[in-house]
């Protein structure tokens, strides 16, 4: 029961925490508070990269090229932040196994012909540009709110 108590509150301070930093991640589906705390942990300011290649390329889910002759194929890259790529995967299956968007386009990439590990890791991809692009979103309204 302690134990029970101690996550609860833990998730509360969590919450009031992301809350007062105010960004939009949670609005996405299948990123939970705890989840959008672990990110912006992990990220810093966005304002450190320049583009959403260079913020996927440091989350690990920027594509690495494995073509030989005709077949062309793409694979996960192991470099990256880990902890970050494993917060995407997180979203990712969440989104994949629901209905909505997230799946849509893993059933879409499926249809195309790749692996379900190559449609989980463009639905990964998309969700680094979705989380890069609502983050740069947030600095920016925070940038404006300040100026004011």
């Amino acid at each position: 029961r302690r134990l029970d108590k101690e996550l609860k509150d833990n998730r509360q301070r969590t919450r009031d925490v992301v809350d007062a930093y105010g960004t939009t991640l949670t609005d996405v589906f299948g990123i939970s508070h705890v989840l959008a705390a672990k990110i912006l942990g992990h990220i810093g300011p966005i304002g450190r990269f320049a583009t959403a290649d260079a913020f996927a390329s440091y989350t690990g889910t920027a594509p690495i090229e494995v073509s030989s002759g005709d077949a062309v194929r793409h694979r996960l890259s192991r470099a990256g932040n880990r902890k970050l790529n494993n917060a995407l995967h997180l979203v990712a299956h969440v989104q994949r196994i629901h209905p909505g968007p997230g799946r849509d386009y893993y059933r879409r990439k499926i249809d195309e012909g790749k692996s379900p590990k190559e449609a989980m890791r463009c639905l990964k991809r998309q969700l680094a540009k979705i989380v890069y692009r609502r983050l740069r979103d947030d600095a920016d309204r925070a940038q404006l709110a300040a100026a004011v």
